[in-house]
């Protein structure tokens, strides 16, 4: 049987295996992960916190290694019946809180005109975007019919799990995305894309812009398609100092989240981002997640209880011994005592993990009852 095949059979037993059963708690409030999830996009203290690992569909999985066996990384994002196998794989396998859909950051940007080359080597744009021109022939694309197998595939992972499931979607951020378009692929200092800003600012104003205005109408068709949040991917802001940070990758962002929210919580990830949080904050986003360099509680006391905090374990430490990833995972949680705040990673799982190490996490973190449920922070 190829895998195809295999993943279309198990996609058609999803109402049979994935288990949705609502969440007893000792404190008598009845949650399924949905409502979990939700509640703690808008701060509220809860009895236990919602669990989920970026990148949770990978490589570190055997079911997801069969499968890459045989079709390539973009085959798999462009094939709904692929896709809905390898997002509901975590969710069968760990028991996750929540279902992010598979898909990759850079789709927007082929489908904005780019050529793009996904291997095991990392993402490659052959074209990439490097003057006025090359930022004029960038197109505005419909999302239905230019990126229609991931809405499809969102509605079938919805259907697959019911409504008592988050189903999660996602996009890069502007100045990251622009960071893939501008050099082509991931370089260390991103000298490229610096040059370009520096030198055209108003031109590299533009690129974020275009990209802001095709980002709204992606995750818009996500949201209809049936998400219960997003996350923007901000994966290389910290490569930024503050003032170029507030000039140029905010107002970005901050386009895009004033024109989305409302509908959904909006999850907004900065990675090594502790000297732009004062700025990350004004994002506007319902969530900021974070990576393992912040500490939350220092957080929570800058930023208060308007924002719900996301994170932020280091993924070495599922490489540690069981006690030790029970011991800081118990700390993660500590650390907002359940008070607006959903479990995860720092950064995406790492390739090799073990996939006990993985289970262990979410185990941990689903089983660590932390206070009696209380009205919203906000």
């Amino acid at each position: 049987m190829d895998c195809e095949s295999a993943a279309r059979r198990r996609w058609a037993r999803g109402f049979a295996i994935l288990s949705a059963e609502p969440l007893m708690t000792s404190s008598s409030v009845t949650l399924n992960r949905k409502d979990l999830f939700l509640r703690a996009c808008r701060g509220e203290r809860l009895p236990r916190v919602p669990v989920w690992m970026m990148r949770q569909a990978g490589r570190y999985l055997p079911e997801y290694r069969e499968i890459r066996a045989k079709h390539a990384f973009l085959e798999v994002c462009k094939t709904p019946d692929l896709a809905v196998e390898v997002s509901l794989q975590p969710f069968r396998r760990l028991g996750v809180d929540a279902v992010i859909v598979f898909s990759d950051i850079l789709i927007p940007a082929e489908a904005m005109g780019l050529p793009l080359e996904l291997g095991d080597a990392g993402p490659n744009l052959p074209q990439p975007v490097r003057s006025a021109a090359d930022v004029e022939r960038l197109r505005m694309f419909d999302p239905e019919s230019d990126t229609g197998f991931l809405m499809e595939a969102i509605r079938r992972i919805s259907r697959a799990v019911g409504p008592t499931v988050p189903v999660l979607g996602f996009a890069a951020a502007p100045w990251t995305l622009a960071c893939y378009m501008v050099e082509g692929k991931t370089k260390e200092g991103f000298a490229t894309v610096k040059s370009f800003l520096y030198h055209q600012p108003k031109t590299f104003r533009t690129l974020l812009s275009k990209i802001a205005e095709a980002t709204v109408g992606y995750l818009k068709a996500q949201i209809a398609a049936g998400v219960a949040a997003v996350q923007l991917f901000d994966t290389w802001c910290g490569e930024l100092a503050l003032p170029d940070y507030e000039a140029f990758a905010l107002p970005a962002v901050q386009e895009i989240i004033s024109r989305v929210s409302g509908t959904v919580p909006i999850i907004y990830y900065t990675k090594a981002s502790g000297h732009l949080m004062s700025a990350v904050a004004q994002a506007g986003a319902d969530v900021l997640s974070v990576d393992w360099r912040q500490d939350l509680r220092e957080l929570r006391k800058k930023l208060g209880p308007r924002v719900a905090l996301q994170g932020n374990l280091d993924p070495a430490i599922l490489f540690g011994p069981a006690e030790k990833i029970r011991e800081a995972t118990l700390e993660n949680i500590a650390a907002l005592g359940g008070a607006g705040h959903i479990l995860n990673l720092g950064h995406g799982i790492l390739q090799h993990t073990p996939v006990e190490s993985a289970k262990l996490f979410i185990e941990t973190g689903q089983q660590a009852e932390v206070a009696e449920a209380k009205p919203a922070a906000r």
